[in-house]
């Protein structure tokens, strides 16, 4: 654990020193999300690798680079790529961005990612709003010796996902033509994608949308103190009845395709977001 928090305090001294300010949002985004960037103004991009001691990111049409800058009046910070279990992190060590960030003072966690559709009412584009999720990666990042001054030993989960960020979503996406699904989120380990009668037992447990990514992030944040907003692009809608085999290039395609519709509401989201809330 000293190790760990030698680690996470080397990087938030190297970015203390950096950054133009303190962001308010923290942005991570998932495979095929990258292009919410060219709508930020940009005061500083750092590539993962210059910061100390940052994971260096392996998945498919994960960037790789933190831009720090504003979307509207609202000061944030944007991970393009993240970090996962089945590369072989530890959920505390693909969680050290978030950490960093919460100490720094960042307030909100707005996390999103590309997902495979458990609910047959969903099609693929869709935009799910995580009401709630279920982790199944066998690792949390709270694991060990617990820092009193990251947060509490036993972190509250009942309301991971904040209500009155949902209800912002939901407001800016019936005022610009966007339809928001709401469901549950399921986390599993990868990498390999699920077989029919895995999608069947995770429809089975009460899961909307499922992925490799976001749990770990989201524990670590409230953790961490902060509030979160989660969105999963449905990439491909799968019924376990009648199975098409999943590609994660028509994942990454399709996350693309469903890009600027996600742009325009978190660029929304953030123009009507209280920056001193």
């Amino acid at each position: 654990m000293n190790r760990y928090v030698a680690k996470v305090e080397e990087a938030l001294e190297f970015l203390k020193i950096r950054l133009p300010f303190i962001p308010t949002v923290t942005l991570m985004l998932g495979t095929g999300l990258g292009g919410l960037a060219e709508a930020m103004e940009t005061e500083l991009v750092l590539e993962y690798g210059q910061i100390p001691n940052f994971p260096v990111s392996t998945a498919p049409d994960h960037a790789g680079k933190l831009h720090v800058g504003r979307i509207g009046k609202t000061r944030c910070a944007l991970f393009q790529g993240r970090f996962h279990f089945y590369e072989g992190y530890s959920t505390k060590e693909l969680t050290l961005p978030v950490r960093v960030m919460s100490l720094l003072g960042s307030k909100v966690l707005i996390a999103c990612n590309a997902a495979g559709g458990l609910n047959l009412d969903f099609e693929s584009g869709d935009l799910m709003l995580i009401k709630d999720h279920i982790n199944l990666i066998p690792e949390s990042p709270l694991r060990g010796e617990n820092l009193d001054e990251w947060g509490p030993r036993f972190p509250d989960m009942s309301k991971a996902y904040s209500k009155a960020l949902r209800d912002l979503a939901r407001k800016v996406g019936a005022s610009s033509g966007i339809l928001l699904r709401e469901g549950v989120f399921v986390a599993v380990p990868g990498p390999q994608l699920e077989t029919p009668a895995e999608t069947r037992y995770l429809r089975l447990i009460g899961a909307d949308a499922v992925a490799m990514s976001l749990v770990p992030e989201v524990i670590t944040a409230v953790h961490g103190g902060m509030k979160i907003l989660g969105i999963s692009v449905i990439a491909n809608v799968n019924n376990p009845d009648d199975f098409t085999p999943i590609l994660i290039e028509d994942v990454i395609e399709q996350a693309q395709k469903a890009e600027a519709r996600l742009e325009r509401l978190l660029v929304g989201i953030l123009t009507e977001f209280d920056d001193h809330e």
